[in-house]
């Protein structure tokens, strides 16, 4: 009996549809071949190793699988990998330059913007592209843009925190460059 189930679940594998899809991950051009019902979670994770961004609730609930799409936030679990050709991916892994963590992973160690770890790269990815986009004003406005990514340790003053310190950095440098004063 399991050898028949077996055979027909090799056999209907064998008839999906395979696609190549070109992605630029982490600034690396990648030219994968998956199935065609790969989401890009399973391809970053299984075919790229790429392991920092998470598999939480596998239906778009949680956040903890946060990418960024060409710079826009996206859920890495409800897209397909074969959407997202010629587009530009970064993970996690990705996030921080050759001289060392993003600042906004330097602020969630700084702040204790973690529990167990496992939102904390969804958690981020998010804050990364709250800011970029200019929706980090308040508290409240952090955590209603932030709301999409569940924090199963309730770690979210902290993450709060980390994110405000971030945007208020980055307010005061902006001001700075105004005022023709270079970095602050």
């Amino acid at each position: 009996m399991a050898d028949s189930r077996q055979a027909a679940h090799q056999e209907r594998a064998a008839s999906v549809p395979r696609v190549t899809v070109a992605l630029t991950v982490n600034g690396v051009d990648h030219v994968i071949d998956v199935d065609s019902r790969v989401t890009l979670l399973d391809a970053l994770r299984d075919t790229l190793a790429l392991t920092g961004t998470k598999k939480g609730c596998d239906q778009g609930a949680c956040g903890a699988c946060t990418v960024l799409s060409d710079g826009k936030r996206i859920l890495a679990c409800l897209t397909l990998a074969a959407q997202c050709a010629g587009r530009s991916i970064t993970t996690i892994e990705g996030l921080s330059t050759g001289d060392g963590p993003h600042p906004m992973q330097e602020a969630f160690l700084r702040h204790d913007a973690f529990q167990c770890g496992y939102c904390t790269s969804g958690q981020i990815m998010s804050a990364v592209c709250l800011q970029a986009e200019g929706r980090a004003g308040s508290d409240a406005d952090i955590r209603e843009f932030m709301s999409g990514n569940l924090c199963r340790c309730g770690a979210y003053p902290h993450i709060v925190a980390a994110i405000r310190e971030v945007a208020q950095g980055a307010a005061i440098r902006e001001v700075a460059a105004e005022a023709g004063g270079g970095d602050a």
